[in-house]
């Protein structure tokens, strides 16, 4: 079976993780504008990549949780396609053992050059005017789709999308585009779509299937289901 499974924010809460924004459409205290869009990154690059750096250190101190390992197991099922598409930008899929993972919003473990384009491997702290490792310009910013900006990869996304036979949304808002429209995009594909979720989100109706609980309880119940399948 060729499955796509898109995870969010909700996986890796469970692993102490902040979730995306808080109810005061803050992001971890900070507003949006000011740490997550170009204009913010322009006005004061050293508050953003403290922000950042921050979020570095606790991504790395986190662990991946039953849902993370359950996933990596179920990309190894020899009778199951998977493609697991993450809007999270932390490393907790590939440290369960997920491979490969696509990070359509980018990755805390990398830097972007804002002049040349190169992408490198972030420090632990990035600082302003780190130089570029290529053209040498003091223009590296992480490598994280800010809002304004275009996601990653979407051309590999929807072409797994538009084969699959069922997607599954893991731990999402659907509030933000366009991973929120993936379920629609799937089922006009003929797909199958179920999501798993503490409660149902935004975008709950594109959905065949509904189960509601902690992510680390719901996905390695249904990742044992899909294993017990015959190829």
């Amino acid at each position: 079976m060729k499955i796509v499974i898109l995870t969010g924010a909700g996986i890796s809460a469970e692993s102490g993780i902040a979730t995306f924004r808080d109810s005061g459409g803050l992001w971890e205290g900070h507003s949006i504008e000011a740490v997550a869009t170009p204009a913010g990154y322009a006005a004061n690059p050293a508050r953003v990549l403290d922000f950042y750096n921050q979020r570095r250190a606790a991504a790395r101190a986190a662990r991946p949780n039953p849902a993370h390992l359950a996933l990596a197991a179920l990309q190894k099922a020899p009778q199951h396609q998977v493609t697991l598409v993450t809007q999270n930008v932390d490393d907790l899929h590939e440290r369960a053992g997920s491979d490969p993972v696509i990070h359509m919003h980018g990755a805390l473990s990398g830097a972007l050059c804002a002049a040349c384009g190169v992408r490198a491997p972030a420090p632990q702290v990035m600082q302003p005017h780190d130089p570029c490792p290529d053209c040498a310009r003091p223009a590296m910013r992480p490598d994280i789709v800010w809002f304004g900006e275009i996601p990653l990869h979407m051309d590999a996304i929807e072409a797994a999308l538009r084969s699959a036979d069922l997607f599954v949304a893991i731990g999402t808002s659907g509030n933000v585009y366009p991973a929120a429209g993936f379920a629609q995009m799937a089922r006009w594909s003929g797909a199958r779509t179920l999501e798993l979720n503490l409660a149902s989100s935004a975008n709950a109706d594109d959905f065949d299937e509904r189960r509601e609980g902690p992510a680390s309880v719901l996905v390695p119940q249904w990742v044992a289901q899909m294993q017990a399948l015959p190829g």
